[in-house]
Protein backbone atom coordinates (compact mmCIF):
# COMPACT_ATOMS: atom_id res chain seq x y z
CA UNK A 1 0.00 0.00 0.00
CA UNK A 2 1.24 2.96 -1.01
CA UNK A 3 0.96 7.01 0.08
CA UNK A 4 -0.23 6.52 3.71
CA UNK A 5 -1.31 9.37 5.40
CA UNK A 6 0.00 9.57 8.79
CA UNK A 7 -1.70 9.67 12.01
CA UNK A 8 -1.91 13.50 13.22
CA UNK A 9 -3.04 13.87 17.17
CA UNK A 10 -6.77 15.87 16.41
CA UNK A 11 -7.34 19.79 16.91
CA UNK A 12 -9.74 21.23 18.45
CA UNK A 13 -11.21 24.28 15.74
CA UNK A 14 -13.40 27.07 17.27
CA UNK A 15 -15.62 28.28 14.53
CA UNK A 16 -17.97 30.17 16.25
CA UNK A 17 -15.31 32.86 17.53
CA UNK A 18 -16.24 35.76 15.43
CA UNK A 19 -12.91 36.99 13.36
CA UNK A 20 -9.40 36.38 13.87
CA UNK A 21 -6.36 38.20 13.05
CA UNK A 22 -5.88 38.68 9.45
CA UNK A 23 -2.48 35.91 9.18
CA UNK A 24 -4.97 33.70 11.32
CA UNK A 25 -7.46 33.72 8.51
CA UNK A 26 -4.74 33.26 5.60
CA UNK A 27 -3.43 30.55 7.38
CA UNK A 28 -6.81 29.00 7.29
CA UNK A 29 -7.50 29.59 3.83
CA UNK A 30 -4.03 27.95 3.23
CA UNK A 31 -4.58 24.97 5.03
CA UNK A 32 -7.80 24.25 3.17
CA UNK A 33 -5.57 24.96 0.13
CA UNK A 34 -3.41 22.65 0.73
CA UNK A 35 -5.93 19.81 1.32
CA UNK A 36 -7.58 20.31 -1.84
CA UNK A 37 -4.46 20.04 -4.09
CA UNK A 38 -3.25 17.36 -2.39
CA UNK A 39 -6.23 15.55 -3.22
CA UNK A 40 -6.27 16.96 -6.34
CA UNK A 41 -3.22 16.25 -7.70
CA UNK A 42 -3.55 12.43 -6.73
CA UNK A 43 -6.95 11.82 -8.04
CA UNK A 44 -6.52 13.34 -10.58
CA UNK A 45 -4.85 10.06 -12.11
CA UNK A 46 -6.79 7.86 -10.54
CA UNK A 47 -9.65 5.51 -12.47
CA UNK A 48 -13.15 7.75 -11.79
CA UNK A 49 -14.76 6.14 -8.11
CA UNK A 50 -17.82 5.48 -6.69
CA UNK A 51 -18.40 6.46 -3.15
CA UNK A 52 -19.73 4.43 0.02
CA UNK A 53 -21.15 5.97 2.89
CA UNK A 54 -22.35 4.57 6.13
CA UNK A 55 -21.94 3.90 9.88
CA UNK A 56 -18.35 3.52 11.39
CA UNK A 57 -20.17 1.68 14.25
CA UNK A 58 -20.62 -1.97 12.64
CA UNK A 59 -18.49 -4.74 13.53
CA UNK A 60 -17.28 -7.04 11.00
CA UNK A 61 -20.17 -9.99 11.64
CA UNK A 62 -22.83 -7.00 10.92
CA UNK A 63 -25.25 -7.39 8.10
CA UNK A 64 -24.47 -4.42 6.65
CA UNK A 65 -20.76 -4.48 7.00
CA UNK A 66 -20.92 -7.86 5.01
CA UNK A 67 -23.24 -5.84 2.81
CA UNK A 68 -20.65 -3.21 2.11
CA UNK A 69 -17.80 -5.54 1.28
CA UNK A 70 -19.93 -6.91 -1.42
CA UNK A 71 -20.35 -3.78 -3.03
CA UNK A 72 -16.81 -3.02 -2.73
CA UNK A 73 -15.90 -6.07 -4.54
CA UNK A 74 -18.91 -5.29 -7.02
CA UNK A 75 -17.35 -1.75 -7.27
CA UNK A 76 -13.54 -3.50 -8.28
CA UNK A 77 -15.70 -5.60 -10.96
CA UNK A 78 -16.89 -2.63 -12.50
CA UNK A 79 -12.99 -1.05 -13.09
CA UNK A 80 -14.65 1.51 -10.47
CA UNK A 81 -12.49 2.69 -7.46
CA UNK A 82 -14.06 2.24 -4.69
CA UNK A 83 -13.89 5.58 -2.39
CA UNK A 84 -14.80 5.74 1.86
CA UNK A 85 -14.56 8.26 4.40
CA UNK A 86 -11.78 5.75 5.39
CA UNK A 87 -12.61 4.79 8.89
CA UNK A 88 -13.96 1.54 10.39
CA UNK A 89 -17.37 -0.02 9.52
CA UNK A 90 -19.05 0.19 6.51
CA UNK A 91 -15.96 2.39 5.08
CA UNK A 92 -13.36 -0.44 6.35
CA UNK A 93 -15.90 -3.40 4.88
CA UNK A 94 -16.08 -1.26 1.03
CA UNK A 95 -12.58 -0.70 0.78
CA UNK A 96 -11.90 -4.58 1.90
CA UNK A 97 -14.26 -5.68 -0.44
CA UNK A 98 -12.61 -3.70 -3.19
CA UNK A 99 -8.72 -4.41 -1.86
CA UNK A 100 -9.61 -8.22 -1.64
CA UNK A 101 -10.41 -8.17 -5.38
CA UNK A 102 -7.63 -6.75 -6.75
CA UNK A 103 -9.48 -3.35 -6.94
CA UNK A 104 -8.38 0.24 -6.20
CA UNK A 105 -9.41 1.22 -3.00
CA UNK A 106 -9.24 4.99 -1.26
CA UNK A 107 -10.01 6.29 1.66
CA UNK A 108 -10.82 10.35 2.65
CA UNK A 109 -9.67 10.19 6.34
CA UNK A 110 -11.15 12.95 8.89
CA UNK A 111 -9.64 13.66 12.72
CA UNK A 112 -12.10 13.23 14.97
CA UNK A 113 -11.62 12.91 19.31
CA UNK A 114 -13.38 9.43 18.62
CA UNK A 115 -14.44 6.59 16.16
CA UNK A 116 -12.08 7.30 13.68
CA UNK A 117 -8.86 5.38 12.61
CA UNK A 118 -7.39 4.51 8.90
CA UNK A 119 -8.77 1.04 8.10
CA UNK A 120 -6.05 -1.17 7.01
CA UNK A 121 -7.63 -1.67 3.30
CA UNK A 122 -6.17 1.43 1.39
CA UNK A 123 -4.29 1.69 -1.59
CA UNK A 124 -4.07 5.77 -0.80
CA UNK A 125 -5.09 7.72 1.76
CA UNK A 126 -5.76 11.12 2.81
CA UNK A 127 -6.82 12.70 6.24
CA UNK A 128 -8.53 15.73 6.51
CA UNK A 129 -9.02 18.80 8.66
CA UNK A 130 -12.29 19.86 7.29
CA UNK A 131 -15.29 18.19 6.93
CA UNK A 132 -16.40 20.25 3.58
CA UNK A 133 -12.96 19.81 2.37
CA UNK A 134 -13.48 15.99 2.81
CA UNK A 135 -17.04 15.88 1.21
CA UNK A 136 -15.74 17.63 -1.84
CA UNK A 137 -13.23 15.19 -2.98
CA UNK A 138 -15.30 12.15 -2.22
CA UNK A 139 -18.08 14.01 -4.16
CA UNK A 140 -16.18 15.59 -6.67
CA UNK A 141 -14.57 12.36 -8.48
CA UNK A 142 -17.26 10.31 -7.86
CA UNK A 143 -19.53 8.50 -10.89
CA UNK A 144 -22.14 7.28 -8.36
CA UNK A 145 -23.21 6.78 -4.60
CA UNK A 146 -24.22 3.79 -2.16
CA UNK A 147 -25.55 5.08 0.95
CA UNK A 148 -25.54 2.46 3.54
CA UNK A 149 -27.12 2.91 7.07
CA UNK A 150 -25.39 5.38 9.01
CA UNK A 151 -26.20 8.47 11.72
CA UNK A 152 -25.29 11.81 11.50
CA UNK A 153 -22.58 11.50 9.45
CA UNK A 154 -24.31 9.45 6.63
CA UNK A 155 -27.52 11.55 6.67
CA UNK A 156 -25.42 14.71 6.21
CA UNK A 157 -23.40 13.22 3.25
CA UNK A 158 -26.64 11.70 1.66
CA UNK A 159 -28.56 14.91 2.02
CA UNK A 160 -25.94 17.21 1.07
CA UNK A 161 -25.73 14.42 -2.31
CA UNK A 162 -29.15 14.57 -3.47
CA UNK A 163 -29.70 18.41 -2.95
CA UNK A 164 -26.20 18.45 -5.22
CA UNK A 165 -28.68 16.79 -7.65
CA UNK A 166 -31.42 18.43 -7.21
CA UNK A 167 -29.79 21.77 -7.87
CA UNK A 168 -27.86 20.28 -11.39
CA UNK A 169 -24.53 21.06 -9.32
CA UNK A 170 -23.59 17.57 -10.08
CA UNK A 171 -26.07 15.89 -13.01
CA UNK A 172 -27.98 12.51 -13.26
CA UNK A 173 -25.64 10.57 -10.63
CA UNK A 174 -27.06 7.08 -9.58
CA UNK A 175 -27.75 6.98 -5.63
CA UNK A 176 -28.39 3.73 -4.10
CA UNK A 177 -29.91 3.45 -0.39
CA UNK A 178 -29.39 0.33 0.47
CA UNK A 179 -31.23 -1.12 3.56
CA UNK A 180 -35.16 -0.82 3.46
CA UNK A 181 -36.31 -1.86 6.41
CA UNK A 182 -33.44 0.68 8.18
CA UNK A 183 -34.20 3.70 5.52
CA UNK A 184 -37.94 3.16 5.69
CA UNK A 185 -39.28 5.93 8.15
CA UNK A 186 -36.66 8.60 6.46
CA UNK A 187 -38.04 7.48 3.07
CA UNK A 188 -41.82 7.97 4.72
CA UNK A 189 -41.07 11.83 6.01
CA UNK A 190 -39.57 12.25 2.09
CA UNK A 191 -42.77 11.40 0.98
CA UNK A 192 -44.20 13.73 3.41
CA UNK A 193 -41.98 16.77 1.49
CA UNK A 194 -43.28 15.88 -1.16
CA UNK A 195 -47.12 15.96 -0.49
CA UNK A 196 -46.17 19.36 1.06
CA UNK A 197 -44.33 20.71 -1.88
CA UNK A 198 -40.94 21.46 -0.63
CA UNK A 199 -39.16 19.10 -2.78
CA UNK A 200 -40.24 17.80 -6.32
CA UNK A 201 -41.16 13.81 -7.06
CA UNK A 202 -38.61 14.15 -9.89
CA UNK A 203 -36.10 14.88 -7.62
CA UNK A 204 -35.79 11.40 -6.07
CA UNK A 205 -35.89 10.11 -9.82
CA UNK A 206 -31.76 9.18 -9.25
CA UNK A 207 -32.09 7.74 -6.09
CA UNK A 208 -33.57 4.13 -5.39
CA UNK A 209 -33.93 1.98 -2.04
CA UNK A 210 -33.53 -1.69 -2.66
CA UNK A 211 -31.76 -4.37 -0.49
CA UNK A 212 -30.71 -6.50 -4.00
CA UNK A 213 -27.27 -5.89 -4.57
CA UNK A 214 -28.32 -6.98 -8.53
CA UNK A 215 -30.92 -4.72 -8.70
CA UNK A 216 -28.23 -1.59 -7.08
CA UNK A 217 -25.89 -2.08 -9.43
CA UNK A 218 -27.95 -2.13 -11.99
CA UNK A 219 -29.18 0.85 -11.30
CA UNK A 220 -25.85 2.39 -11.39
CA UNK A 221 -24.69 1.06 -14.63
CA UNK A 222 -27.75 2.20 -16.39
CA UNK A 223 -27.25 5.45 -15.77
CA UNK A 224 -23.51 5.13 -16.33
CA UNK A 225 -24.43 3.73 -20.03
CA UNK A 226 -26.68 6.50 -20.57
CA UNK A 227 -24.82 9.48 -19.67
CA UNK A 228 -21.12 9.04 -18.86
CA UNK A 229 -17.95 7.47 -20.43
CA UNK A 230 -15.16 6.31 -18.06
CA UNK A 231 -12.43 9.18 -18.80
CA UNK A 232 -8.70 7.92 -19.59
CA UNK A 233 -6.63 8.62 -16.94
CA UNK A 234 -4.75 11.75 -17.23
CA UNK A 235 -1.09 11.49 -17.52
CA UNK A 236 1.61 12.61 -15.63
CA UNK A 237 3.56 15.42 -16.32
CA UNK A 238 7.48 15.67 -14.73
CA UNK A 239 7.41 19.36 -14.62
CA UNK A 240 4.97 19.66 -12.69
CA UNK A 241 6.24 17.57 -10.63
CA UNK A 242 3.69 14.64 -11.08
CA UNK A 243 6.02 12.32 -11.40
CA UNK A 244 6.54 10.94 -7.45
Amino acid sequence: MKHKSKNIPFKKHAYLEGPKPRLHELSFVWKVFKEFIQAFRVLHFKSPCITVFGSARFKEDHTYYIAAREFGKRIAALGFTTMTGGGPGIMEAANRGAFENRGYSIGCNIKLPFEQHENPYLHQSFTFNYFFTRKVVMVKYSYAFIIMPGGFGTMDEFFETITLIQTKTINDFPVVLFGKKYYESLMKYIEEMIEQKTIAADDLKLVLLTDDFDEAMQHIKTYMKEHYKKHKVCKKHWWLFEGM
